[in-house]
């Protein structure tokens, strides 16, 4: 890409935006990075953007910001609906988002990840799984680290794991990654898209630009992402826990199993994937069907996915205090993924939920709460729609405890109530930002506490 005495305008000043700045000016651009918020609202230090020649404008985005710009580069979380970006549509200024400008400057391969649930695990995974068959190995996106960043650390001869969300594929048009995969697709994000249907177009950006050349892997146990197929341009092979396949990666007799082009190939046993849950099951199937379409060789992923434990916030153990175990959930923020949370155990668990309300349908997680849940604690904005709906569902209302905006009050609750051979399982089915800046904060807050006490 080049950017040489180009005038980019850089708009959202959270992470991937501060990377797409830098890289900008680096590559000899002129570059404002403007943000709605005020300086004094971030938790950084702007002055060594400053210092790189950066003219930083922060407050209310007119539409004056747009003269004489070649290009805007559109962090994930701001949407392109908002005023500045459609004016911009209208002066026909290009629009890309920060995973476009990782596609441009990447010079290896990009295995990407998406779907509703299960990405990062399911990218981290497949990072160790690439790591095996490749010298230099960059994992980020959605994951956290900026993937315009790792794209330049990699350089040539490596390959790249990216973790993928539908705000990122927003405003993509080129991006074309030579392995992509979508895992599910259930509802989530619907404040930002709209629709279900329009959410997962965006997820189907991820394999639009793929050619003959390139591998879509596909979940065939959910129904949206198997229909994927007739809509692709690439070689398709899906992934299942609940089928044999004649291609792809597949449980045989307890076996994750790969057959590619006529061979088969065995993987390792349920019992000896070092992650444990059905949704973990399908999360190793899919990262080592992609890492084999990549170049890793079968028993390398072996040994990778017997040693993988998993990644933080993720089911994640905690520690056991007087004979109750506590685990911390907190990347569960929808319905589905706390449902796979709860899957993962045969019941008594104190489940501490609530937050920033996706104001998604909860009747099957409500309905999988009263099959396995003793007690919910809830926390956050969501308490009282999530108590009004346990009890129109039946749930007993004395089993139904609230601890306002305080993850103190409901551990300390949990611990008063927990015996054996009740877990303690923070898994929230809501965002995190009523209490904490990403759900990652509220995980390590719930670790900080457990550990406390």
């Amino acid at each position: 890409m080049n950017l040489a005495n180009k005038n980019v305008l850089v708009i959202g000043a959270a992470r991937s935006g501060l990377a797409a700045a830098r890289i900008a000016k680096n590559l000899g651009a002129s570059v404002i990075l403007s943000d709605a918020k005020q300086e004094k609202d971030f938790d950084f230090d702007f002055n060594e953007l400053r210092s790189l020649g950066i003219d930083l404008r922060f407050g209310k985005q007119k539409e004056e910001l747009l003269l004489g710009v070649d290009l805007i580069i559109v962090s994930p979380a701001v949407p392109l609906a908002v005023p500045l970006l459609k004016a911009a549509a209208a002066k026909n200024i290009p629009i890309i988002s920060e995973v476009e400008l990782a596609y441009d400057l990447a010079k290896s391969p990009i295995c990407a990840v998406t779907g509703t649930n299960g990405k990062t695990t399911t990218v981290t995974l497949l990072g160790l799984l690439l790591e095996t068959a490749f010298d230099k190995v960059g994992v980020g996106g959605n994951i956290g680290v900026p993937l315009s960043e790792v794209a330049l650390e990699v350089g040539e001869g490596g390959c790249i794991a990216a973790e993928i969300s539908s705000y990122q594929m927003e405003a993509t048009n080129n991006f074309r990654p030579h392995v992509s995969a979508i895992l599910n697709v259930t509802p989530d994000h619907l404040k930002r898209h709209g629709s279900m249907d329009v959410y997962q177009a965006m997820k189907e950006k991820i394999f639009a630009q793929e050619s003959a050349d390139d591998f879509l892997v596909l979940n065939y146990d959910d129904e949206r992402t198997r229909d994927m197929v007739s809509r692709a341009n690439c070689r398709v092979l899906f992934f299942s826990r609940q089928h044999t396949l004649n291609e792809g990666a597949y449980l045989q007799d307890n076996m994750l199993t790969v057959t590619f082009d006529g061979k088969t190939y065995n993987l390792c046993t349920v019992d000896e994937l070092g992650i444990k849950g059905g949704h973990n099951v399908e999360n190793a199937l899919a990262a080592a069907l992609t890492a084999f379409l990549a170049g890793a060789l079968p028993d390398k992923i072996s040994a990778v996915l017997k040693s993988f434990q998993g990644v933080e916030h993720r089911i994640e153990y905690v520690r056991e205090i007087n004979g109750v175990k506590y685990y911390n959930d907190s990347k569960a923020t929808n319905t589905d993924s706390a449902i796979k949370a709860l899957e993962t155990f045969d019941g008594h668990i104190i489940l501490i939920a609530g937050g920033d309300d996706k104001l998604t349908d909860l009747t099957d997680f409500l309905n999988l709460v009263n099959q396995r849940v003793d007690k919910l604690i809830l926390v956050g904005a969501a308490a009282d729609r999530f108590k009004s709906c346990a009890l129109k569902n039946n749930f007993p209302s004395e089993n139904i405890l609230e601890a306002g905006y305080s993850m103190e009050r409901a551990i300390e609750i949990a611990k008063q109530i927990a015996e054996p051979p009740q877990v303690v399982l923070l898994s929230p089915a809501c965002a995190s930002f009523d209490m904490y800046t990403d759900f990652e904060a509220r995980g390590r807050d719930f670790k900080r506490i457990v550990n406390n006490l």
